[in-house]
């Protein structure tokens, strides 16, 4: 049937701006072979987990079911001071930034020894580049694997020499992240910069560090070396270390 088409379609070309089929998955809580069904044309969901895909991707349900050729409406709620903005922060200078994976490291407030280390992919698609970051805390949920109220999906933009990711937290709070960084003169490629997270106590501006990954680890690996990681542990990168120390 055409609105199967369209779905599976429309599934498929939203989950490809993610890790994987699985990382989407596991981000609706959802059966990996229900949700392939629905990939291959053979399923169409109820109402209620429409409306879970429709919140995962954040579109509206005439989106998911939308023929791929068709013209997407023209948005008559969006002023066009509000559609300019919008289409500056999405469509903005492309930054100087290769698609892949990047560890980006959080100072910890009050424990200068640590660093919060999460998973950054990078997805370039001609001029548009989007991101997803990934941060672990806590082991031992259900599923055997570590809890992960950071879950950032945005876009990244350039604005004089600076990278930004711009993004939402897509677990738990939904609240908006934003990191700012810019490539440090050394020889050795690094970004450098501060981002604005919510602590306890509220908003706190904190020094970040990103260095793309290139031994070519798994999506898996990657994971699992997110999380709080001391500045004397001998398996981080030395470079980090020592800007990380230096403030």
């Amino acid at each position: 049937m055409p609105i199967r088409r369209n779905l599976a379609e429309n599934l498929r070309r939203l989950s490809s701006s993610h890790a994987s089929v699985a990382a989407v998955c596991r981000g609706l809580n959802m059966n990996r072979t229900q949700f392939d069904r629905y990939l291959q044309g053979k399923s169409v969901p109820n109402r209620a987990t429409a409306k879970l895909i429709c919140d995962y991707f954040r579109i509206d349900e005439d989106e998911l079911y939308r023929a791929p050729e068709a013209p997407e409406p023209a948005d008559a709620g969006l002023s066009p001071i509000h559609r300019m903005l919008y289409e500056n922060m999405v469509r903005g200078p492309s930054p100087a930034l290769a698609g892949g994976t990047y560890f980006t490291y959080f100072a910890v407030p009050d424990r200068p020894d640590l660093v919060m280390r999460s998973v950054t992919f990078v997805r370039r698609e001609a001029e548009r580049v989007t991101f997803r970051r990934v941060t672990r805390w806590a082991e031992g949920h259900r599923q055997g694997g570590a809890r992960v109220p950071g879950w950032h999906y945005g876009v990244a933009v350039s604005r004089l020499n600076w990278i930004y990711f711009a993004g939402i937290n897509r677990r738990q709070t939904r609240e908006p992240s934003i990191v700012a960084v810019q490539w440090a003169p050394y020889s050795e490629p690094v970004l450098v910069g501060n981002a604005f997270v919510l602590t306890g106590a509220g908003p706190l501006c904190v020094k970040v560090i990103m260095r793309q990954e290139v031994r070519g680890i798994s999506l898996r690996q990657a994971l699992r070396m997110s999380g709080v990681v001391s500045l004397d542990d001998p398996r981080l990168d030395q470079l980090v270390a020592s800007l990380a120390r230096e403030g």
